[in-house]
């Protein structure tokens, strides 16, 4: 998978990060990990990208990425 970063996507770069590594099937934890943030800060993106999107849950996320373009296939 590719991620495509988009200066004019309703995320902000940080939120595009978090959704490739969703994608990637990464858990919050490590999402926090390979970003140095906290898991509450993680959180936190999560329910602002879900919001700004109109996105229920994670696998919804990814789907809008693919959707959008912010995410490729090989």
């Amino acid at each position: 998978m590719i991620f495509v970063a988009d200066p004019d996507s309703v995320f902000t770069l940080r939120e595009q990060q978090i959704l490739y590594y969703i994608a990637g099937g990464l858990s919050n934890k490590e999402i926090a990990g390979r970003l140095t943030l906290s898991e509450q800060t993680v959180k936190a993106h999560l329910s602002h990208m879900t919001t700004k999107c109109g996105r229920a849950n994670r696998a919804a996320l990814v789907a809008y990425g693919f959707e959008t373009g912010l995410l490729r296939r090989r």
